[in-house]
């Protein structure tokens, strides 16, 4: 079975696409900007594939980047979906 996405390499991610910015990602999810490198690095390496390019500061995504970015969001979304109505069974037993 092939390995799943690592969720906070996930989210990095997507923050970064959101924000346009390491930078600004780094502050929004209160980590370091070498911290988002890193876990973006890390989820380029996991996938095999360039998710941005870099220029400076500014950064575009890839193609391979752009495919992501399109699931990335409705991944996570719904891996929020499922910790609340697990939440949600606890708080609320039948």
């Amino acid at each position: 079975m092939p390995p799943i996405l690592d969720s906070r390499r996930l989210l990095a991610f997507a923050t970064v696409v959101r924000v346009g910015s390491f930078t600004q990602a780094a502050r929004e999810l209160s980590l370091t900007q070498s911290a988002v490198s890193h876990a973006i690095r890390g989820l380029e390496d996991e996938l095999g594939v360039t998710l941005f390019t870099r220029q400076g500061r500014a950064v575009r995504l890839t193609e391979g980047g752009r495919y992501l970015a399109e699931r990335a969001d409705l991944i996570l979304k719904e891996m929020r979906t499922a910790r609340s109505g697990v939440q949600a069974l606890v708080r609320n037993p039948a």
